[in-house]
């Protein structure tokens, strides 16, 4: 499979698995699943169809893990704006994790911290060029530092999901460490 379907394809996936399954007809289950079949039927007849292979290379090639087929099911693996309960386990940070983000977005993070906005949970990244790599995505990436462990040790609660993404409810701006 080309570049581009395949890229066409996980956003496909991003969209209805994260944010907007009822737009093409599907329902997730309370921790994110959907049948598989369901999701092939349901994209076809909303004029995009893949098989059930391309589906499986989709997401076995992905570098992020952002998808996951279990048996006759898929969800995505975190960064949902549906109400979905992953089921993710409570895990201890390491001492250090990071944010991409972009400039314009720096004076409401240094007085408000690190919000969800539109997803369940703030993301953060175990290293600096996968933070730089997600705040390229909105244009020239700052990468902002994140004390982890203090916040651990002061009752904040992270998650890891599948694909290594770090989940918290907020970060504090007491918390962070932002450039310039």
């Amino acid at each position: 499979m080309d570049t581009q379907r395949a890229t066409r394809i996980s956003k496909f996936l991003a969209k209805h698995l994260r944010h907007e399954p009822e737009r093409i007809g599907i329902t997730l289950d309370a921790h994110g699943w959907t049948p598989v079949d369901g999701l092939l039927t349901a994209s076809a007849a909303h004029g995009f169809s893949f098989s059930r292979a391309e589906l499986e290379e989709v997401v076995a090639a992905s570098d992020k893990r952002r998808y996951a087929i279990e048996g006759d099911r898929i969800r995505a693996n975190q960064g949902h704006s549906v109400p979905v309960d992953l089921g993710l386990p409570v895990a201890e940070p390491p001492p250090w994790l990071f944010h991409g983000t972009v400039a314009r977005s720096l004076a409401a993070i240094r007085t408000e911290g690190l919000r969800p906005m539109a997803r369940h949970a703030v993301h953060l990244s175990a290293d600096r060029e996968t933070a730089t790599r997600v705040g390229a995505r909105r244009g020239k990436a700052v990468v902002l530092t994140v004390d982890a462990g203090a916040m651990h040790r002061a009752g904040h609660t992270f998650h890891v999901s599948e694909n290594g993404v770090w989940l918290v409810e907020r970060v504090p701006a007491e918390y962070l460490r932002v450039p310039g």
